[in-house]
């Protein structure tokens, strides 16, 4: 465990608690964002999509979406 010592001037509690917490806050590790899922590696992603149901769909099955 480290301590802390002042050495010089006149601290109050309050200026020695605001200290503390500035510097423990430093010490906590940032936490990172989860790495973006890439679609290109994914099985589905070449899975065939649905196929257009009903009057006219033989024709919307054709054209581009």
């Amino acid at each position: 465990m480290t301590h802390l010592k002042i050495v010089h001037g006149d601290a109050t509690q309050e200026e020695i608690a605001a200290l503390v917490v500035a510097l423990a806050s430093r010490a906590v590790p940032a936490v990172k964002a989860p790495p973006k899922q890439e679609n290109w590696r994914d099985p589905a992603h070449r899975m065939r999509k649905y196929l257009p149901t009903g009057q006219g769909a033989w024709r919307s099955s054709g054209l581009p979406r």
